[in-house]
């Protein structure tokens, strides 16, 4: 009787062991029957882990970037030695197109760089000279409008200038008003799409 009550408190010893193995998630839980509760990601976390992963493209940096109405966008950046440099994203693909010069020129860059969208037309407002990021006054500035799914660029140059301020819709037939006020007078260059830039007019004040 002293070794049958010896072998049961053994046995039971026994069956506890297995039980505690089995809560612990230790032999016991080969078969797939703890039930895991998954844990959020932290906010900007990406949500794939180890090969599900799909790897993420870097998007270019710009100097300035906006949005189109039909989803698309566009991005612009002086590039040292080269000048005022586009690339567009595409709604559909997500795809950047190839960097394109819009300007080509060599001379420092200045702080601002304007990008306004109006319908599909994109305008640019940009300027370089010498010691101009630091506050020196333009030497070039650009007009520019981006047309043809901005596979088209219209340019105008003009120099020695304090450069454009502005640009907004001009008339009724989708064109653009590039101007800069002063006290004395409003500069202004116009854009339409059929004839390009005019000449620039000086109105007093």
């Amino acid at each position: 009787m002293r070794m049958h009550g010896a072998r049961l408190r053994a046995l039971a010893g026994a069956v506890l062991v297995v039980s505690v193995a089995v809560a612990c998630g230790g032999q016991g839980d080969a078969g797939g029957s703890a039930t895991v509760t998954p844990v959020a990601p932290a906010t900007g976390a990406g949500t794939g882990t180890g090969t599900e992963s799909s790897p993420t493209v870097p998007s270019p940096r710009f100097d300035a970037e906006i949005g189109l109405p039909d989803g698309r966008r566009v991005g612009m950046a002086y590039v040292e030695g080269r000048g005022l440099v586009e690339r567009h994203r595409d709604a559909h693909t997500g795809v950047w197109s190839a960097p394109h010069v819009v300007y080509a020129t060599a001379t420092d860059r200045c702080q601002s760089l304007t990008l306004k969208a109006f319908g599909a037309r994109v305008a640019v407002i940009a300027d370089w000279g010498p010691y101009c990021y630091d506050g020196e006054p333009p030497m070039e500035s650009l007009a520019a409008v981006g047309t043809a799914d901005l596979t088209r660029w219209d340019t105008d140059l003009t120099t020695s200038f304090d450069g454009w301020s502005k640009v907004a819709p001009w008339g009724d037939s989708g064109g653009l008003a590039f101007t800069r006020s002063s006290s004395e007078s409003l500069t202004r260059r116009r854009w339409s799409g059929t004839d390009g830039f005019a000449k620039v007019e000086e109105i007093p004040r």
